[in-house]
């Protein structure tokens, strides 16, 4: 059942817990992705038939949380992020995210590090908006996104166009992980399409190369995008779970 969650900033999450033993699997999804996608519920499944708490949520304008879209930044859904683990789990979490919730997750580890007992990441993108979104804009669209205060990107997972916002953008340097030493305490499995057109597999070598942490392993996958949906993708994903928490 969905419930919800006033944060400290006043906004309302929705969000899905199944109860059980900890340490609790939290997943954070990507962006414009909400707690519904395969790869949570998948997850929820495996919680529920091996008794594990589990944690799935929708960050601020995303899925049925509060709040539009358009208004928010990875500052807002850090925080969001923040209070869910703060409020709804207590003790050691395993932290699962894909894409954007692969840099709200480092976020979250480097903001609460004693709360980290692992963290698997699904061709997580820390620091997209600078790295991907600003640095792959030609000189017209960076005019347009000052002079507009957004942009218009094709998408290929939809009609609809992406639309970055300059706050996007500018806030999203208030919250980059990759420029200041990064130490994750804990076991750390990064899994990565080798098809992946929108983080490819260069970013998941800049993430190994730049965490200091004494357990960490990089998962290669030839031929998977970055829905990382297959039966075999998700078997991926809960082996590398089950493997985390087995080294705890």
């Amino acid at each position: 059942m969905t419930e919800f969650l006033t944060t400290p900033q006043g906004r309302k999450i929705a969000y899905h817990l199944t109860a059980g033993a900890g340490p609790a699997v939290v997943f954070l999804g990507g962006f414009r992705s909400d707690m519904e996608g395969t790869k949570a519920i998948a997850l929820q499944a495996w919680a529920e038939q091996t008794g594990r708490a589990f944690l799935r949520f929708d960050y601020s304008g995303h899925g049925q949380s509060s709040g539009a879209f358009l208004d928010g930044a990875i500052g807002d859904w850090f925080e969001d992020a923040l209070a869910a683990v703060s409020a709804l789990t207590t003790g050691p979490v395993v932290l699962v995210g894909s894409s954007m919730g692969g840099w709200i997750s480092l976020l979250v580890a480097r903001a609460m590090p004693q709360r980290i007992a692992g963290f698997v990441g699904i061709a997580a993108a820390p620091d997209f908006t600078e790295d991907s979104m600003w640095a792959g804009f030609d000189p017209q669209q960076r005019a347009d996104l000052v002079k507009n205060g957004r942009v218009e990107l094709p998408s290929d997972y939809s009609d609809e166009p992406y639309v970055i916002t300059q706050r996007l953008i500018e806030e999203g340097r208030n919250q980059l992980v990759l420029r200041s030493p990064l130490r994750i305490a804990a076991p750390v499995r990064l899994l990565q399409g080798t098809d992946d057109t929108d983080v490819p597999p260069s970013v998941a070598l800049r993430i190994v190369d730049h965490v200091d942490c004494d357990d960490l392993r990089l998962i290669l996958v030839k031929g998977a995008d970055h829905r990382f949906s297959t039966p075999d993708c998700l078997a991926l994903i809960q082996g590398a779970v089950e493997e985390v928490l087995s080294r705890i």
